[in-house]
């Protein structure tokens, strides 16, 4: 009988230490759908794997549709948080949309690695890409047809680039393409093309040059204090008053939090969150 007694003590015991330690458990699990531009691969990528290791219970998904998808994606509730590199516009703020900063991005003004261009003005971009300069050796470059490379309507790169050297409606591309990758990747095969790509996406490649704008280089400090002005924010956007799954609410706070810094600056861009 004693023998019993106590063992019934001990399987209580152990029952409410198993209930205390179920009820301080608070795993996440799920997953996390982020949606929108695609300059911002390298920070979401970054963030999420980081993310993901932390918490082995929750799976982060990217799709690279675009600024302006991944803002749609958010407003009909196809993803859990967008991604902009751009600012939104009124009527995006109209429908419920929010923005956090989380990092500002240079855009980089590209050429062919063999071009002997270095530095151009803000005016000389703006007017090689609305087609008022046609040919490089007007600009230092050798003789050619100059080839301008764009993202597509809608891109926050686009849209930053525009806004910045006053070209809305006006650019004359040659072509128009869907990602920074592509523009990257047209640039380095054509000797006498020029483009636009996020900063993050163009540390490292071969086959292209960045140049400096009015004298002053694309890098994290020149950003950060301004003196390159060609740059615009990435933003996480979500709908104002919705709540998020624990996960999503979980990979937010931590995107925007200053533990997030080192990875925003390993991925080439400048974190905001100090």
């Amino acid at each position: 009988m004693k023998f019993k007694k106590l063992l019934a003590v001990a399987l209580t015991g152990a029952l409410a230490a198993g209930a205390l330690a179920g009820c301080g458990s608070s795993k996440l699990s799920g997953t996390v759908s982020t949606n929108g531009s695609t300059s911002m691969e390298s920070v979401i990528g970054s963030l999420s794997e980081q993310f993901m290791k932390d918490n082995d219970g929750v799976k982060v998904t990217y799709d690279a549709t675009g600024s302006g998808s991944g803002i749609e994606a958010v407003s009909k509730g196809s993803c859990d948080i967008g991604l902009a590199s751009r600012a939104l516009t009124d009527d995006e703020k109209d429908k419920g949309l929010k923005e956090t900063e989380i990092a500002l991005d240079g855009i980089a003004i590209i050429v062919n690695k063999d071009s002997n261009v270095k530095d151009l003005s803000v005016n000389q971009i703006k007017n090689l890409f609305t087609g008022k300069t046609t040919n490089w050796s007007a600009v230092g470059g050798a003789d050619g047809k100059v080839v301008c490379i764009g993202r597509e309507a809608g891109s926050g790169t686009r849209d930053g680039f525009e806004s910045i050297t006053k070209t809305e409606d006006k650019c004359k591309l040659n072509q128009e393409l869907t990602s920074t990758g592509a523009v990257i990747e047209a640039v380095k095969n054509n000797k006498n093309a020029i483009g636009y790509a996020s900063l993050s996406a163009v540390e490292g490649q071969d086959g292209i040059k960045v140049l400096t704008v009015g004298g002053v280089e694309c890098n994290e400090d020149n950003i950060s204090d301004g003196s390159y002005v060609i740059q615009r924010p990435f933003n996480l956007i979500t709908k104002d008053g919705e709540k998020l799954s624990d996960a999503a609410q979980a990979f937010y706070d931590y995107a925007t939090s200053s533990d997030a810094n080192d990875l925003i600056e390993k991925a080439g861009a400048v974190p905001v969150n100090k």
